[in-house]
């Protein structure tokens, strides 16, 4: 058994700020309108490059890697740009202008690199094989979406009619800016919350945008820390009943050494 979860292709990292500002966050919107200009130009080009690569995924099942890599860089951008402002308020360290990672930023997005793509799979996974997943993710980030019913002007009948709710992650992250304001701390477990709703939204937007064939996963893998971010450890197995334990941990077959002139004692096989 393993006791980190099986690594997806999309990784998303982010480290919160040890002390953060109690009023910065009442003017990010302004300090955000260089990186809504950039972006306001960034996503058509992400969205062209999508089309071509759907083509040239369905002809040769391989996304050109330019192509691959500004889009990664698109989804990193408009990351570091969320972690910052309203989509988690996690830092006050001012988003880069680069599609590249910054090691030292404490927001980060790779996605791995896919050999071979399906050539069948690009036909239905993002408007059939996603829809489940934009169901899910319309409460979480988007109010959610219902169809409801209310009693019509005379009485004996119903209007139906849509409707939509108030963002589960808007209201997250207004929790944690009033107890900023208030506290200068953003709470530890609305942090992980928050991030972890955030990674599920990136998850799914690769995968909508043909960056993988692995379908993401129905969980929400909350905290700063991708599972895919580091290999699974495995889990040693528990000693049997009964057996002593030493302080250290779990007991060492001895090695033999070299010169040693008394009998060796070993596991028996």
């Amino acid at each position: 058994m393993t006791e980190n979860r099986t690594p997806y292709p999309v990784r998303v990292d982010a480290s919160q700020d040890a002390a953060a500002s109690r009023g910065l966050w009442l003017v990010k919107w302004l300090l955000l309108v260089p990186h809504v200009v950039a972006l306001f130009f960034l996503w058509p080009a992400f969205l062209v490059v999508g089309v071509v690569a759907f083509f040239a995924i369905l002809v040769t099942g391989r996304y050109p890697r330019a192509l691959f890599d500004f889009s990664v860089g698109v989804l990193r951008w408009s990351w570091r740009v969320h972690y910052y402002g309203y989509g988690a308020l996690g830092t006050d360290r001012y988003p880069p202008f680069t599609l590249a990672d910054v090691p030292d930023y404490p927001a980060h997005l790779d996605v791995l690199y896919p050999e071979r793509l399906s050539r069948g799979l690009v036909l239905v996974k993002s408007w059939l094989l996603a829809i489940p997943h934009y169901l899910v993710l319309s409460v979480f980030v988007g109010g959610g979406i219902w169809l409801g019913a209310q009693a019509g002007n005379s009485g004996d009948g119903w209007d139906d009619g849509w409707g939509a709710g108030v963002s589960l992650v808007g209201l997250l992250v207004f929790i944690a800016a009033i107890a900023l304001l208030f506290t200068g701390r953003y709470p530890r477990p609305l942090y992980d919350l928050v991030i972890g709703i955030q990674r599920w939204v990136l998850r799914v937007a690769a995968y909508a945008a043909l960056m993988t064939d692995r379908y993401p996963p129905f969980r929400l893998d909350t905290g700063g820390i991708d599972p895919g971010s580091a290999p699974a450890v495995p889990t040693p197995p528990p000693p049997p009943s009964g057996a002593p334990v030493a302080p250290g941990g779990p007991p060492t077959p001895a090695a033999a050494t070299p010169g040693a002139t008394g009998p060796v004692v070993g596991v028996r096989r």
